[in-house]
C-alpha cells in the first residue's frame, strides 16, 4: 500500500498560497514580519533542494489599506484598487528584501482572469512562469487588483491557485490558511468532529457540504478551497491544506508527516482550464 505522505519529498514543482490572516498580525493588521522571514527561510530551502517554487499570496489590499491609514478594509472597486496598487509595491518590496537575503531572485507577477482566459495572454504567461523557474527564480503571484473588475477578476486565491498549479503543470499545491485542513463537521460546535487526512476523491457531497454556510465547510472559505482542489488534482496535481500559523509545517509536508489535508491527484485527460472560469 502507497504511503503517500512519504511521496512528498519527490514533488518538483510545487506552488504554496499563503492567506492574509496567514500574513498579518490579527491584533493590528500590520505584516508579521517573523512569519513572513520564515515562509521565505523556508521557500528558499526548497528551492536549494532542488524544487520549483511558485508563490501565491494574499494580502496586498490589506497592506495598501494600513499604508494609506484606512480604519476599515475598502469595500468599493475604486478604492480596493487604490489600496492594491500602494499595497502591491509594499509588499512586493518586502518579499524581495527577505528573498535577497537568501541569494534567492524573486518576481511579481500580476494576473487577471483575461490573462487565464484568452488563449494568447495565457500561452504568454505560461512561458513566462515556465522561463522564470527555468532560471531559478521565484514567481510571487497575486491577482491585479488595480485593474480586476468583476467582469475579469479571478476572485479569490484560492482559485489563482489552482489556475497557477496547472498552467505550471505543477505536481503539488499547499494552501496554507487559519484551519487546520477539512474537517467532518465544525470542530467548535461538534467535539467529535475529526480532520480528514486523506481525500481520495472529490465527490457531488463533499462540493455540497463545502458550500452549505451551516458547517464548518461553508466557512472560513472550504468552498473556494474545495474549489481549488477540484482543480489541482483533475490537472494532475496533489492538494493539501494545512495551517499556517506556524511556517515549520511546510518542512513537515516534505518529510512526510501526516499534517493538514492531502487531497490526492485524480488527473482528467479531458480537463480544460477554461471549464473552470467564472461567468
Amino acid at each position: 500500500m502507497i504511503n503517500y505522505r512519504d511521496t512528498m519529498k519527490d514533488k518538483k514543482r510545487v506552488v504554496v498560497k499563503i492567506g492574509s490572516s496567514s500574513l498579518v498580525h490579527p491584533e493590528t493588521g500590520n505584516l508579521d514580519l517573523i512569519k513572513l522571514e520564515r515562509l521565505v527561510r523556508m521557500l528558499c530551502d526548497l528551492r536549494n533542494s532542488g524544487k520549483d517554487v511558485v508563490l501565491v499570496s494574499s494580502g496586498a489590499i490589506g497592506v495598501g489599506a494600513k499604508v494609506l491609514g484606512l480604519k476599515s478594509r475598502p469595500t468599493t472597486t475604486s478604492l480596493k484598487q487604490a489600496c492594491a496598487a500602494v499595497g502591491q509595491g509594499q509588499l512586493m518590496m518586502v518579499y524581495q528584501k527577505l528573498f535577497s537575503e537568501y541569494h534567492q531572485d524573486s518576481a511579481q507577477v500580476l494576473i487577471t482572469k483575461y490573462t487565464m482566459a484568452d488563449d494568447t495572454s495565457r500561452k504568454n504567461a505560461k512561458n513566462t512562469f515556465l522561463e522564470l523557474l527555468n532560471l531559478g527564480v521565484v514567481p510571487i503571484v497575486n491577482e491585479n487588483d488595480t485593474v480586476a473588475t468583476e467582469e475579469i477578476e479571478i476572485g479569490d486565491n484560492d482559485t489563482l491557485s489552482a489556475f497557477v498549479t496547472s498552467l505550471v503543470e505543477g505536481d503539488l499545491l499547499i494552501l496554507l490558511s487559519d484551519i487546520d485542513g477539512l474537517y467532518t463537521d465544525d470542530p467548535r460546535v461538534n467535539p467529535d468532529a475529526t480532520l480528514l487526512h486523506q481525500v481520495d476523491e472529490i465527490t457531488e457531497q463533499l462540493l455540497d457540504m463545502g458550500k452549505d454556510t451551516k458547517t464548518s465547510l461553508g466557512t472560513g472559505g472550504m468552498a473556494t478551497k474545495l474549489s481549488a482542489a477540484t482543480i489541482a488534482t483533475k490537472s494532475g496535481a496533489d492538494m493539501i491544506i494545512a495551517n499556517g500559523e506556524k511556517m515549520t509545517i511546510l518542512n513537515k509536508i516534505f518529510q512526510g508527516e501526516e499534517v493538514g489535508t492531502l487531497f490526492l491527484a485524480n488527473k482528467d485527460k479531458d480537463f480544460n482550464l477554461l471549464d473552470y472560469m467564472k461567468e
